[in-house]
């Protein structure tokens, strides 16, 4: 164990400055570990567990080193500890199965450790086990499965979790150290008696960084300046290599005489000073030629070893690329390559931000690409799984700023030959993404790269065509850099926006810490663009956690005088005063038309404050919307109360809310009052049966305001839509729209439907899909269809078990309705014979549809050539891809787009940086690798 560990901490290049400052910034750390493994101590429990958890690079496996050194010189754990078993995830990935007594003798000469008197008193038995987030399996063993035999050879997983369970060793102790990416495996074995310790910089212990690095209070405190007004570089300096990184380069401009303030902005203005001082540092590096090529193998080697996950690199790699030993020598001695400390004999990247600019730089240079050897090796680790280019991408934009660029050219008289190319091809590929917004699910990653960038013009041409923004904000920084990127968006309509972290603090603020005023800076400038933004007329406001402060901020924005929103959306929203802020200013907004209030427990004190919100005079919203707020019959008198006294109310939402026939009934009364002016009223899955339809009919007949009626995803089956129907053939209904699709009816009330549709002159829009039609069902629809007095614009019957038995009669339809614009029959089994008959009368002129939802899926090439033929002929025919339940107001199933804490989803900008030439080549070299692998 002490050989071992020597020789990692020889392997660590950064010397006695680091050794020094981790001892002096570890010491709390340290004090902790001595307490906790001290039986004596009020802070030690039985079967310890010590949990050391940190992001990469924060110094996990230096501390472990620090205090097994410290132990192996007598000054820790002494006379607590006599034997320390350290293993790494990297040497548990390797094994099979193995016996208690194997596992101990490892790391012994010869394997031969005394593992009677190692066993003879597992209380002084410390294991260390490191980089659990990296273990290839889970650690949910069964119970039955564990095995207290020492020298039984059981399966890895058994055998640790048997140790960690207590099963063998009992009393041992144990140091565990993991990244937060994989806390279930910590979260199975976390006892309230164990220890937690979090390695990160805090404010305190950078300063003492950037102090005990520079040894000269002036230049730490200019440093310290610089990062401390620059939220990007505050969180790269929350990791101690990074924070080496930056010291080192910030002290060579200001040897230099270069100013840091202007030189020195962006994590790609770092890395650029990093790269272009150490490759040119060397005394014996003097020929420009041996400077490029050595950067170009580098970049080569970081942009393979991103593809194909790649992050250890062997002897066989830096042969791959064209390096020497002496090349590679000088990489270590720059402190560019380190020694693996977990792979033997393999180097790595100081830190993975370095590889991901060598990267960067890759992409915008002329060199070939490259498979190395490591890449096609058979298993990855977990840690070596690379597949978020989101950095990379970042300063890929800021390497296309000229400044920052020539950084390196000027030092390596070269020029990045691809930039121009891919500005140009960016600022087009967000022309054609502004007119698809499927394709980025938020511009978060987008805007990150923009804020890299800086240049004024070509932001402004990259952002100028979007419309609608998604952002999540979880930090500060991401506060600072969305606001930078949205005060460019000049076309901005639909502003999407999440707070998560930001504003947990619920208790009243006395004295607010420095990053607490900048959280409420940022977020007052953020919501004075709801004043100051002419185009911006929706605001979704989803997964938040607002306090009182951020509340009160927002709601001054929406009361504002020069408020330009129409439509505000709030959905799984936390708030310190219960809505109260925001509501009370929505009572003096003036220009909000639809509000929603949707995924919230709507209390009375809230159904209060929207009476008297809808009763006001100058109040103009006319829709609202409360999906999933678990609203039940017990508040529908609340709800009706809004009806009879909502004076602008002509919209009314209630999806997903359990209602059941009692409470439609409740509103039904409402809805016939004569101060009720409701046109539309969508009661999607809300629990109903036929129960409710003789009131809903009468609502249907009586009614001289309803215009439409949303029933979908209810169980209403043949009678109930009977009753719902069946007013609608006499000329006191004035209901225009109406659906029912899901609503568990048969082909057997068909008949009756198709006499709605063909007598009906008011009634424009009807939708049934997902019900049993069937073609009896459509032969007698059709029969409705044709009549010369049906006036139906729009018929839904998207899965409604139809063949192709039922096209003949539906295709005469195409040629003799004048009225229908839109038919959607999509996952139903036409056929291609079917699908032929309707293409054949959509060919026509006599054919008026506007929009068609064809099943195309499976057609043979013979029908896929008849479909291109129509749209040839008819190039303004639109074809449908979606069915009925996507259509808003009908999100069954709705959910968060992520739950506190929770990941960020995908934002999907590498479509943008992969379908550009090069990095296409790069991304099919690197799947034949990953196909070779299987």
């Amino acid at each position: 164990m002490r050989r071992k560990v020597t020789l990692q901490w020889e392997n660590h290049t950064f010397g006695e400055f680091h050794y020094k400052f981790f001892c002096n910034v570890a010491s709390d750390v340290f004090y902790v570990l001595q307490l906790a493994y001290d039986s004596t101590s009020c802070y030690s429990a039985n079967d310890l567990n010590v949990f050391l958890m940190g992001d990469r690079a924060s110094g996990k496996t230096m501390t472990i080193n620090l205090a097994v050194m410290k132990w192996i010189n007598g000054e820790m754990w002494q006379n607590m500890i006599s034997y320390v078993v350290h293993l790494t995830s990297h040497e548990i990935n390797q094994m099979t199965d193995s016996s208690l007594a194997e596992l101990i003798a490892k790391d012994w000469p010869d394997g031969q450790a005394p593992i009677a008197d190692i066993l003879s008193d597992p209380k002084k038995l410390l294991f260390i086990l490191e980089d659990v987030d990296n273990l290839r399996f889970e650690l949910n063993v069964n119970e039955h499965a564990l095995c207290s035999n020492s020298t039984q050879k059981v399966p890895i997983p058994i055998l640790l979790v048997s140790l960690l369970k207590r099963q063998m060793a009992p009393g041992c102790w144990f140091l565990i150290s993991s990244r937060p990416t994989r806390e279930e495996n910590i979260k199975v074995f976390l006892k309230t008696t164990d220890c937690y310790v979090t390695l990160q910089l805090s404010n305190e212990k950078r300063e003492l960084y950037f102090h005990s690095f520079f040894n000269d209070r002036q230049r730490a405190s200019t440093a310290l300046m610089l990062v401390h007004d620059n939220e990007i570089l505050t969180s790269l300096c929350r990791v101690a290599i990074l924070c080496w990184i930056t010291c080192t380069v910030l002290n060579r401009q200001m040897d230099k005489g270069h100013d840091p303030q202007h030189c020195c902005e962006t994590p790609t203005d770092l890395h650029a000073h990093f790269l272009a001082d150490a490759l040119t540092s060397e005394a014996r590096l003097t020929a420009n030629q041996y400077h490029l090529g050595l950067l170009k193998r580098l970049c080569l080697l970081a942009a393979g070893g991103l593809f194909l996950s790649t992050l250890n690199f062997s002897g066989e790699d830096f042969r791959c690329v064209g390096f020497t030993e002496a090349d590679v020598s000088v990489l270590q001695a720059v402190n560019i390559l380190l020694p693996s400390s977990t792979h033997k004999d393999r180097y790595k990247f100081i830190h993975l931000n370095v590889q991901e600019f060598c990267a960067a730089i890759a992409f915008l240079m002329a060199v070939p690409n490259c498979l190395i050897p490591s890449g096609s090796r058979e298993y990855k680790e977990k840690r070596e799984q690379y597949c978020d280019f989101n950095q990379v991408f970042t300063f890929i934009f800021g390497l296309l700023n000229e400044n920052r660029r020539k950084i390196l050219e000027t030092t390596f008289g070269y020029q990045l030959p691809m930039v121009e190319s891919f500005r140009r091809y960016s600022v087009e590929y967000m022309k054609h993404l502004g007119r698809d917004q499927e394709k980025l699910t938020h511009h978060g990653s987008l805007f990150y790269c923009l804020f890299e960038n800086q240049e004024e013009e070509f932001v402004k041409k990259v952002v100028n065509p979007l419309k609608e923004v998604t952002v999540y904000l979880q930090s500060n920084k991401d506060m600072m850099v969305s606001l930078y990127c949205l005060e460019y968006c000049c076309h901005l309509r639909t502003f999407k926006l999440s707070v998560q972290r930001i504003f947990e603090y619920k208790e009243p603020l006395v004295r607010p810490t420095a990053s607490q005023m900048k959280s409420l800076v940022y977020w007052r400038e953020i919501c004075s663009l709801f004043c100051t933004m002419d185009t911006l007329w929706e605001l979704h406001l989803f997964d938040s956690d607002l306090n009182d402060i951020s509340e009160r901020i927002l709601s001054k924005a929406l009361e504002h005088s020069s408020c330009k929103l129409r439509t505000l959306k709030l959905s799984y929203i936390s708030t310190a005063s219960g809505f109260e802020e925001l509501l009370k200013a929505l009572a003096r907004n003036r220009s909000v038309i639809y509000l929603g209030l949707n995924c919230t427990s709507i209390s009375l004190n809230m159904f209060s404050l929207l009476r008297e919100i809808l009763d006001k005079p100058t109040c103009q919203i006319s829709h609202l919307s409360l999906m999933k707020c678990d609203l039940r019959a017990s508040e529908c008198g609340e709800i009706a109360s809004l009806l009879v006294n909502g004076g602008s109310l002509r919209k009314l939402t209630l999806t997903n809310n359990p209602l059941r026939s009692d409470g439609v009934n409740i509103l039904c009364n409402a809805l016939l009052h004569p101060n009720c002016t409701l046109t539309s009223l969508a009661l999607v899955f809300c629990c109903l049966t036929e129960k409710c339809c003789s009131s809903l009919g009468r609502v249907l007949l009586l009614s001289p305001t309803l215009k439409q009626l949303d029933l979908c995803v209810n169980h209403l089956r043949n009678y109930g839509v009977l009753h719902v129907t069946f007013p609608l053939i006499f000329p006191t209904c004035q209901l225009e729209e109406l659906y029912l699709s899901g609503c568990f009816f048969t082909n057997d009330i068909c008949q009756y439907i198709a006499i709605v549709i063909a007598t009906n002159e008011t009634l424009r829009s009807l939708e049934i899909g997902s019900n049993s039609i069937e073609d009896a069902g459509m032969q007698l629809l059709c029969g409705g269809l044709r009549h010369p007095d049906c006036m139906l614009v729009n018929i839904g019957l998207e899965e409604c078990m139809l063949t192709g038995a039922c096209c003949e009669s539906l295709a005469s339809v195409l040629t003799t309705n004048k009225t229908l614009e839109r038919l959607n029959i999509l996952q139903n089994q036409l056929g291609d014979e079917g699908i032929v008959k309707l293409l054949e009368s959509l060919i026509l002129p006599d054919c008026v549809l506007q929009i068609i939802g064809l099943p195309l899926n499976n057609v043979s090439a013979e029908t896929q050539r008849m479909v291109m033929t129509v749209k040839e002929r008819k190039p303004d025919l639109i074809f449908l891809s979606e069915t009925w339940s996507v259509k808003e107001g009908r999100e069954i199933g709705v959910i968060p787009a992520s739950q506190p804490g929770s990941v960020i989803p995908n934002s999907n900008l590498d479509y943008m940086f992969f379908k550009f030439p090069r990095m296409s080549t790069a991304m099919r070299m690197s799947n034949t690798a990953s196909r070779q692998r299987l």
